[in-house]
């Protein structure tokens, strides 16, 4: 049996780097896609591309170019990519207000357009072979916001959107979609290390404090409180991927919450929503 070829997106850190580790050792062809791999990221892209069926690419998903380049290599070099990981992505916190419209727009740039990039690269070939999987990494929230994470959220939502549609349109291709929903998990991206996409007006920020700050304070404790009480590994995220990869073509589901500290509320959620949406389609179509 031929093995499949896996696209991550943003595998220099995170459930990204840990992935690409997960998926090698199953036996999987993986390409790790990141920035800077003759820079910052060098080290890293030496250490996965010394593990076995691991390719490291280039690629920005920020940029036409390099994604339309990254995916042209892989297909020239591969014939096919079978899954497509969309990992890369973009926090931080703040005010709405306090956020300018150049910090927000990072937040599209990255968790949203670099998106539609990747499966405007991926999407012909997928159609031409008439089947693939795409795995969309959203968060934990999945359909409602919180305080200072208005504009970070709304780049995610935008994925969910964008995935439900896909979902139904891609169908005659045998293509699916899935957005992984995870919790709080102690990645780069959450622990500090990664410097976040953080508001930027401080000078408006102030007009909120000292409520807003008391609010953001306990919020935080709040998050990195369960996050440790419920031991939440990144390794879970990497162990789902896989386990959808592996799952029967057509078996797949459109969201994959894993979030232990959600305690069900999250596959509650879900399921009303899509019962919801049954019934609203009901009136609109039938």
């Amino acid at each position: 049996m031929m093995t499949k070829t896996i696209f991550i997106t943003g595998t220099s850190t995170g459930f990204g780097k840990l992935t690409t580790i997960t998926l090698s050792k199953a036996g999987y062809i993986v390409i790790a896609g990141m920035r800077g791999v003759h820079g910052k990221n060098e080290a890293v892209a030496k250490e996965l591309s010394a593990l076995e069926n691991v390719e490291v690419v280039e690629i920005d998903v920020t940029d036409d170019n390099s994604v339309n380049s990254a995916f042209e290599l892989v297909l020239t070099k591969y014939g096919k990519i079978d899954v497509l990981v969309n990992n890369a992505g973009l926090a931080g916190f703040g005010l709405v207000e306090a956020f300018s419209i150049e910090q927000i727009k990072n937040f599209f740039e990255v968790n949203f357009y670099g998106i539609i990039r990747t499966y405007q690269a991926v999407l012909p070939s997928m159609r031409n072979n008439r089947k693939g999987l795409i795995i969309n990494l959203t968060s934990g929230a999945s359909g409602h916001s919180l305080p200072f994470m208005g504009p970070y959220l709304a780049s995610k939502f935008s994925v969910e959107a964008i995935t439900e549609s896909l979902q139904e349109e891609l169908k005659q291709f045998n293509i699916e979609n899935v957005t992984i929903q995870p919790g709080v998990y102690p990645t780069e991206m959450n622990t500090g290390v990664k410097t976040g996409n953080n508001a930027d007006r401080n000078e408006i920020a102030e007009y909120y404090d000292p409520i807003a700050s008391e609010m953001f304070n306990a919020i935080g404790a709040g998050l990195f409180g369960k996050m440790h009480e419920f031991d939440m590994n990144p390794q879970t995220i990497a162990d789902g991927i896989l386990k959808l990869i592996d799952m029967q073509p057509g078996t797949r589901p459109l969201r994959f919450p894993l979030d232990a500290i959600a305690q069900g509320t999250d596959v509650e959620f879900i399921k009303s929503r899509a019962e919801h949406k049954a019934k609203w389609l009901a009136k609109y179509i039938n």
